[in-house]
């Protein structure tokens, strides 16, 4: 395979920022972080590159995560238990991880393929993984795009936090070297 060639990156939260950042909240999503994750940190990498949205240039998406969006799950869980209560349409919405990625290929006039994968391990924090990388050179050998937006979130648990307690992502901006 090819060699990648990172146009751009970026992460949440930022490494450089001064203080503690807030995820700005996502229209169309609720009950959870996930989302707004994903959406802002493709949104600074592709600033990083872009500027102002619309990309040019056909741009694929893909998201991996091991975990997924562990407080919609919680949620769909809770409500489908409560026979009570009916269960909101919009946590099904936002349940499917294409959801999000959609919403960024519709921002961002973005025109490749739209992946979401669960790689078999999860990354050391601040990386992306192997079976990411492995498949964007693969989304850009088919052809399809010219640049691959790869995105590696990783929920963190509220029960059971990492050291701080943060959701972690990063992206990568990345073609064909």
């Amino acid at each position: 395979m090819t060699a990648l060639r990172i146009l751009a990156e970026a992460a949440w939260p930022d490494p450089e920022a001064r203080g503690p950042e807030q995820l700005p909240p996502l229209p169309g999503f609720s009950a959870s972080s996930f989302n707004p994750l994903v959406a802002e940190t493709a949104e600074r990498c592709l600033r990083a590159r872009h500027g102002a949205a619309p990309a040019p240039g056909r741009t694929a998406l893909l998201l991996a995560s091991a975990s997924g969006d562990l407080a919609t799950a919680r949620a769909i869980e809770e409500a489908a238990a409560d026979t009570a209560r009916r269960m909101p349409p919009l946590l099904f919405f936002q349940s499917n991880p294409n959801a999000v990625l959609g919403h960024i290929a519709a921002r961002w006039g973005l025109t490749g393929p739209v992946v979401a994968i669960c790689p078999d391990r999860p990354p050391p924090p601040g990386r992306v993984p192997q079976d990411a990388l492995d498949l964007a050179e693969l989304l850009l050998a088919d052809g399809d795009a010219d640049q691959v937006l790869v995105i590696a979130a990783e929920q963190a648990e509220r029960t059971d936090r990492d050291a701080d307690g943060t959701d972690r992502a990063v992206a990568l901006l990345v073609t064909t070297a």
